[in-house]
């Protein structure tokens, strides 16, 4: 179903494992970003019909957004600052400005972010089964989730324009793919 060209760099999960505090904080961030970004979506005329979908998917993110304010709790983390995401910049810099082609893309950017936490969440689960199982089942619980937003949001995007989404879906292909290539020192998600 994910459709990206690039994979995860390898040097992306030893720097998560040796960090899971400070990407705790980092995925509490994320999900919060997500609740607030599928209601900012409803500013735009053309999802005017799709305001439950998006409603849906905020709530769904709150509560991701709470899960993890409660894992960080329990584990005595602290609630700290956010730090921007490279790839996220990069791909939200590419958004077009009119009305029309901004909600295209917006809602692609959306997808590859949602497609990526998928893609993240299963390997983090699959590598924290053994060392941190409440861990490893906590991010195995959020893999259908994610996928879920992610075929929406290229499914709303293909409701206004599909020929459109396909064009810029295949520009985003390869943009994510430069993106997820660069180097990132912090550790973080995405």
């Amino acid at each position: 179903m994910l459709l990206f060209h690039e994979k995860v760099p390898a040097d992306w999960l030893p720097k998560i494992l040796a960090n899971l505090p400070a990407v705790l904080v980092d995925h509490a961030h994320l999900e919060r970003k997500a609740a607030t970004t599928a209601l900012n979506l409803e500013k735009y005329r053309d999802l005017f019909p799709r305001v439950d979908e998006l409603n849906a998917i905020a709530i769904e993110e709150l509560q991701h957004f709470q899960l993890v304010l409660n894992l960080l709790k329990q584990r005595g983390i602290p609630f700290g600052q956010p730090y921007p995401s490279p790839w996220i910049s990069g791909l939200m810099r590419s958004v077009r400005n009119d009305q029309r082609h901004q909600v295209i893309d917006h809602l692609l950017c959306c997808s590859l972010i949602e497609g990526r936490s998928c893609e993240k969440f299963q390997i983090l689960a699959a590598e924290l089964k053994d060392r941190d199982p409440e861990l490893a089942q906590f991010y195995g619980g959020l893999v259908e989730s994610e996928g879920n937003h992610y075929a929406t949001y290229i499914l709303i995007a293909r409701g206004i324009d599909d020929a459109e989404t396909d064009r810029r879906l295949a520009y985003y292909l390869e943009l994510d793919a430069t993106l997820i290539r660069e180097p990132n020192p912090l550790p973080m998600l995405h």
